[in-house]
């Protein structure tokens, strides 16, 4: 199951990515909110890159962008493999995906924890990163679905809810 989702995974948060990036550049048109180049920094203080004023290289910015988006779909795809699948089990990644981003940008000093951000901030993100948590799941249930129901789903097909004297269920081929 791992390594089927390792892939399914990469798949499913890169093509979250893209459209998490489509729904910015969308936003940034209405709002007039410039670029960010957050995930460059970031990218560039956790490899020890020295850091140049101003706007940062655009290949440094996707590659931090992207590379994070299909990183994190891997965690998205684990769980619709195991059977979380569907709107809950992306709102659940949504916290995974807000939690990766605040956790590397305050590690590296280069953003502050989310409730010290002007609110409209915080709303625009939040926004665009539930956007790539049910993208990124979409991709995932699917991907996964190929599979057959995951170990959770057939569990929940014998008794559902958190039942220890069930199971296991028989693993599926």
């Amino acid at each position: 199951m791992v390594k089927r989702a390792v892939w399914q995974g990469l798949v499913s948060g890169a093509v979250g990515a893209a459209v998490m990036t489509v729904g910015e550049k969308l936003e940034q048109r209405v709002t007039g909110r410039p670029d960010s180049y957050v995930p460059a920094r970031v990218l560039e203080r956790l490899l020890g890159i020295r850091e140049r004023p101003g706007p940062q290289p655009r290949a440094v910015n996707l590659a931090m962008h992207y590379g994070q988006g299909a990183l994190a779909g891997v965690v998205r795809s684990l769980m619709a493999n195991a059977g979380m699948r569907g709107p809950v089990a992306s709102t659940l990644f949504a916290a995974v995906r807000l939690s990766n981003d605040q956790i590397l940008e305050n590690a590296t000093g280069v953003g502050a924890p989310p409730q010290t951000w002007p609110r409209r901030e915080l709303v625009v993100d939040l926004l665009h990163k539930s956007v790539y948590a049910f993208a990124t799941g979409l991709v995932a249930d699917a991907l996964a679905a190929r599979g057959g129901p995951g170990p959770g789903q057939r569990h929940a097909g014998l008794r559902p809810g958190r039942r220890s004297h069930v199971g296991p269920p028989t693993p599926s081929r």
